[in-house]
């Protein structure tokens, strides 16, 4: 499966969360372990609903970059 993952610097850190997966997050120091955290809560999240017997959530969500016109 492949979920997006929203990615925004933090203060000292990245972070990121996975909109089809609410309260699934992650931390890390450059873009590399950040990606490695994410992939792991991820799994650790789809696992976590496989043992409560809860619907894992197909992939849903999609993100784009958009150019504007800067505001100045």
């Amino acid at each position: 499966m492949r979920y997006t993952v929203l990615i925004e610097p933090a203060p000292g850190n990245l972070a990121a969360c996975v909109p089809d997966l609410p309260g699934c997050v992650a931390t890390g120091d450059t873009l590399e372990d950040l990606l490695e955290e994410i992939r792991q809560a991820i799994e650790f999240h789809i696992e976590s609903l496989r043992d409560h017997g809860e619907p894992i959530p197909d992939p849903q969500c999609t993100a784009a970059v958009v150019e504007v016109a800067s505001a100045g």
